[in-house]
């Protein structure tokens, strides 16, 4: 039996951010960051893989038949390599997404990521308007979002949007929508917050209550039907809620793959912050040269030795006025 390969990966090219949203997907623990056993001659600081490896690594997914892939962070625009990947991606017959904060993002490089083969741009918004996006971004950082929503469309390059949504801004999804129409976007994607690494730490400050969820639910279906000829409403649900867990991502590494900054091959976004004792090391070249059925028994294993257990659902809301918020700080 052939096992399914994946067809997308996430490139994690750097931890680094400049801003500090409570939710934050970067591991909760610095030392995941520090990467003692790293830099190599030509490496990042912070033990970040150097542009050879991660141009090896896309070579190696393409050879594995993956067909798009996912640049992100950290914010991947704080590497300097970023066009050179790039373009190695188009080379290798990749589709390329940009995956930002837009912090760092000019007409310049705007331009240069065109013209190496960008094939399309996911900028993240916090809320609809500057005084709570800042709040929760921990930065000024909500008009330069909507400048570069403008170059990004000015140059060309399709433009999808990103809403985490948490008790913050949960009410405000129906001015997120509209701030898409009115930004050109072409995909929105409504993100429930996923609980774990800094979210789960912050979850008592960002667990919206069940009804904010019913109702933002409805919302979001009502906006998905009547954008359906305009722009693709893509909205990930919440399983705090459930009776049980959403699936995870059809399978570990069965159709998604994610490598992180310090080289580490991931079958799950989230494995090594919210389920460290499942990740063990390979390289995509291992794993390209393995066979399906031993990709099968790894995944299947780090499904059993705690993946499934370890997944809580949240069945009673909480009300919590005010709540302390830990940033990162790395």
């Amino acid at each position: 039996m052939t096992a399914p390969r994946p067809y997308a990966l996430l490139a994690e090219i750097t931890y680094r951010c400049p801003l500090h949203c409570p939710y934050c997907s970067n591991p909760v623990a610095a030392p995941l960051c520090e990467a003692s056993h790293r830099p190599r001659d030509g490496g990042y600081r912070n033990g970040e893989l150097a542009t050879e490896e991660w141009k090896r690594i896309i070579r190696e997914a393409a050879a594995l038949g993956v067909l798009q892939i996912g640049f992100s962070g950290g914010e991947p625009l704080d590497r300097r390599d970023l066009v050179e990947l790039i373009r190695e991606a188009r080379e290798a017959k990749l589709y390329t997404n940009l995956i930002t904060s837009g912090i760092g993002l000019d007409d310049d490089r705007v331009r240069a990521l065109r013209d190496a083969g960008l094939d399309s741009i996911q900028l993240s918004f916090q809320s609809d308007e500057s005084t709570l996006a800042d709040e929760i971004a921990g930065a000024r950082a909500h008009e330069h979002k909507l400048n570069v929503a403008a170059k990004i469309r000015e140059a060309g390059i399709p433009l999808s949007l990103n809403f985490v949504i948490h008790r913050r801004n949960i009410d405000r999804l129906p001015q997120m929508i509209t701030l898409a129409e009115a930004l050109g976007a072409e995909r929105v994607e409504l993100a429930n917050v996923q609980f774990y690494g800094w979210a789960f730490r912050n979850r008592a400050a960002l667990l919206p209550t069940r009804e904010q969820v019913d109702r933002a639910r409805d919302i979001a279906i009502a906006a998905k039907a009547r954008l359906a000829d305009k722009i693709e409403i893509f909205y990930v649900l919440p399983d705090y809620y459930e009776s049980r867990p959403k699936p995870c991502l059809h399978g570990w590494g069965q159709r998604y793959l994610t490598v992180n900054p310090i080289g580490d091959v991931l079958p799950c976004p989230t494995a090594s912050s919210a389920i460290p004792d499942c990740v063990s090391k390979m390289s995509a070249h291992a794993i390209s040269r393995g066979s399906g059925a031993n990709r099968r028994a790894s995944t299947d294993s780090a499904e059993r030795n705690g993946c499934r257990s370890r997944v809580g659902v949240v069945r009673k809301k909480k009300s919590i006025s005010a709540v302390a918020v830990v940033r990162r700080r790395y």
